[in-house]
């Protein structure tokens, strides 16, 4: 089966970090939010920004430009907060990515889809899903659940422990 066979037809979400345009699938982004008050937490690596308060629950952000190896978000008026599902083991946990901008909801359907590049070997480019073509642009379709790594993801929820807050 290829790669275009198990993607198929889907909806995307699309967002802008820099110059760049990137897309979720719309089934793992919950809502966005504009951005607001992060509170730090100590010894957390540089691209995880701190927790928000969602409506009493404690959800951690990420610096998403940062985690992608880009320099960090400039906040402005556009900058927003998209609390996605990311898988974790066996269960799926609420994130919020900082972003510079949201764009638009949209389908894709396979033929407008292409494989990851392969950028040799020393790259980890398995967080893309691949690259979606739209009009004469392409845009990077992201896996979010392979965006972070499962060290990553268990160090944010143990954090949120340790400081008495439960995601």
């Amino acid at each position: 089966m290829s790669q275009e066979e198990t993607i198929g037809t889907s909806e995307y979400f699309s967002f802008t970090l820099g110059e760049e345009e990137f897309a979720l699938e719309i089934t793992k982004v919950r809502e966005v939010l504009d951005y607001t008050t992060i509170f730090k937490i100590p010894r957390m690596p540089e691209f995880i920004r701190g927790v928000i308060n969602l409506r009493g629950d404690v959800v951690p952000v990420v610096d998403l430009r940062l985690k992608l190896g880009m320099s960090a978000i400039e906040k402005t008026l556009n900058t927003c907060i998209v609390i996605v599902e990311v898988g974790m083991q066996e269960e799926t946990v609420l994130m919020g990515v900082l972003v510079d901008s949201v764009q638009e909801v949209f389908t894709l359907d396979a033929v407008q889809i292409k494989p990851a590049p392969k950028l040799g070997t020393k790259l980890n480019t398995e967080f893309i899903r691949g690259m979606g073509k739209r009009d004469e642009k392409f845009l990077i379709l992201l896996d979010i659940n392979r965006v972070f790594t499962s060290k990553e993801l268990e160090m944010v929820s143990q954090t949120t422990e340790e400081n008495g807050v439960h995601t």
